[in-house]
C-alpha cells in the first residue's frame, strides 16, 4: 500500500481526479512545501475542455492538453500516479485502483468528473463520435480524412447532436474545418451540410432567450441548419432517425448527455446522491467523514463549469489549511460564472447576470478568459504556449493514421 508522508504540522491530502478541481486543489496546497499531496488521475494529461471543439476542428492539441508532470514539475511535494480508482474504503481510509494498487489517505478529495451517457437511445454509443477526449477527437478526424482524403467526397450530412455550449461551438466551427480540408485535398466543398439537433425549443437552452435568438441567427449565417424541438430516436451506420425522419449520415457527433461518475453510485454507504446523481455535500464540500467532493460531481449550484470547479478548489484548499491550523472552515458561497461561448471565428457571446455582449468584442473577451483559465492551472510559459496554440492549425492532422492521397495541384 502506498502511504502518504506523515507530518504533525502539514496537510496530508489524497486527490482523485486530474481535471480543473483536482489539479487546482493540489496546486493551491502545494504552495506550502510542508504540505504533501498525492494526486491520482486516469490520464497523463490535464484536459482544458473549453477548447476541445477547437482541437477537434484542426487547431493545435497544445491548446487542450498539458502533461500533469509538466504542471507539477516544480512541486516536489506532489506525487502524481496514473491509475483509475474503482473502490473506496472509508473504514480503512484507503482507495484502490484498477492497477491493484492501494492508496491510503488522511483526507480524501474526489473530483473525477462526469461520463458520457446516451440515455438508452439505440445505436448512439456505437455509431456516433464524440469530442470529450483526445481519442474521441482522433476517431472523428480519421472519419473526415477517410471521406475527404481517400474517397474524395463529402458525407451527405454532418450532424451535431446537442445545442449546449459544446455542440454550438462545434457546429459553428465544423463547416470551416471541413472546407479547409477540402481545399487541402482538392475536393469540392460547396455541398457541406452541417446540422445542429436539439431536443429543447432553442439553442443554448440555459442562456437567456435573447442570447438563444442571437446565436441561432449567427449559426444560420454560418450555414448551420438548426433544428430545435427534435428528438433523436435511433442511429445506425448510415443514418440518424430524428423525430421519425431519417437523415442520411455516417458522421454524427454526440455532444449532449453526461452523468456523474459511476464511482459514487458504487459506494452508497459513503455517498448520498440527489435525483440527478450528483453527490450531496455540506457547506464545506464534505460528503463523508474526511471525504470531500467538488466540481462536476457535487450537488452544488453551477456545477459542471470550469470556473465553478476552480472556485470550489480554492475554497476547499484554504479550508483544509485553516483546519490544520485549528481555525474554523468557511462556508461555500456559490458564485455565478460568466458564460462565454464562441460561435465561429472571432465571434462569441458573453453573458453574466444582465450583461450580454455579442460579436467581435465577445470573441476578444473569450480569448482573454482562456488565458486566465490556462494561468489558473498551468505554469506561465505553458499557459502562454497553450493560449497561442489556439491560432495554430496542426499540419500533422492532415496526415493521420490512415493512408491519404497527396493534395492536388
Amino acid at each position: 500500500m502506498l502511504m502518504a508522508k506523515k507530518s504533525k504540522t502539514s496537510v496530508q491530502v489524497l486527490i482523485i481526479g486530474g481535471g480543473f478541481g483536482g489539479v487546482r486543489t493540489a496546486l493551491q496546497l502545494a504552495k506550502n512545501p510542508e504540505n504533501h499531496i498525492t494526486l491520482i488521475s486516469d490520464k497523463e494529461d490535464f484536459q482544458y475542455y473549453p477548447t476541445l471543439y477547437s482541437s477537434a476542428t484542426g487547431h493545435s492539441h497544445l491548446e487542450s492538453w498539458a502533461p500533469l508532470g509538466e504542471i507539477f514539475a516544480d512541486h516536489t511535494n506532489v506525487d502524481v500516479f496514473i491509475d483509475t480508482i474503482d473502490s473506496i474504503d472509508a473504514v480503512t481510509k484507503s482507495v484502490r485502483g484498477i492497477s491493484g494498487t492501494s492508496y491510503s489517505y488522511n483526507t480524501l478529495v474526489v473530483a473525477v468528473g462526469v461520463v458520457t451517457t446516451y440515455f438508452g437511445i439505440p445505436g448512439l454509443e456505437t455509431f456516433t463520435y464524440g469530442i470529450k477526449s483526445e481519442s474521441e477527437i482522433r476517431k472523428l478526424k480519421q472519419r473526415l480524412f477517410i471521406d475527404i482524403a481517400e474517397k474524395n467526397k463529402l458525407d451527405r450530412n454532418y450532424i451535431v447532436i446537442g445545442a449546449g455550449p459544446t455542440g454550438t461551438e462545434l457546429a459553428a466551427a465544423l463547416g470551416t474545418y471541413i472546407r479547409r480540408l477540402c481545399k487541402h485535398y482538392g475536393v469540392k466543398s460547396h455541398g457541406v451540410k452541417i446540422h445542429l439537433i436539439e431536443a429543447a425549443p432553442r439553442v443554448l437552452p440555459r442562456s437567456s432567450e435573447m442570447t438563444s435568438r442571437v446565436v441561432e441567427n449567427r449559426l444560420r449565417k454560418l450555414g448551420v441548419r438548426v433544428e430545435t424541438s427534435k428528438k433523436v430516436e435511433e442511429a445506425n451506420a448510415q443514418e440518424l432517425i430524428v423525430s421519425g425522419r431519417p437523415i442520411e449520415s455516417h458522421t454524427v457527433i454526440w455532444t449532449s448527455g453526461v452523468a456523474n461518475n459511476p464511482l459514487f453510485s458504487k459506494h452508497p454507504s459513503i455517498f448520498t446522491l440527489d435525483p440527478r446523481g450528483k453527490v450531496t455535500v455540506d457547506q464545506y464540500f464534505m460528503a463523508h467523514k474526511d471525504i470531500y467532493v467538488i466540481g462536476d460531481n457535487a450537488a452544488t449550484p453551477y456545477a459542471g463549469l470550469a470556473q465553478t470547479a476552480i472556485h470550489n478548489a480554492d475554497l476547499l484548499a484554504a479550508n483544509l489549511i485553516r483546519l490544520a491550523q485549528g481555525k474554523p472552515a468557511k462556508a461555500y458561497k456559490p458564485r455565478l460564472p460568466v458564460s462565454a461561448v464562441p460561435v465561429g471565428s472571432n465571434w462569441a457571446v458573453i453573458e453574466w447576470r444582465f450583461i450580454r455582449i455579442y460579436g467581435f468584442i465577445g470573441g476578444m473577451i473569450r480569448r482573454a478568459a482562456d488565458l486566465i483559465g490556462y494561468k489558473d492551472i498551468l505554469p506561465l510559459g505553458t499557459s502562454l504556449g497553450a493560449w497561442r496554440a489556439a491560432r495554430v492549425y496542426e499540419n500533422d492532422y492532415f496526415t493521420p493514421t490512415v493512408k491519404t492521397k497527396k493534395p492536388r495541384r
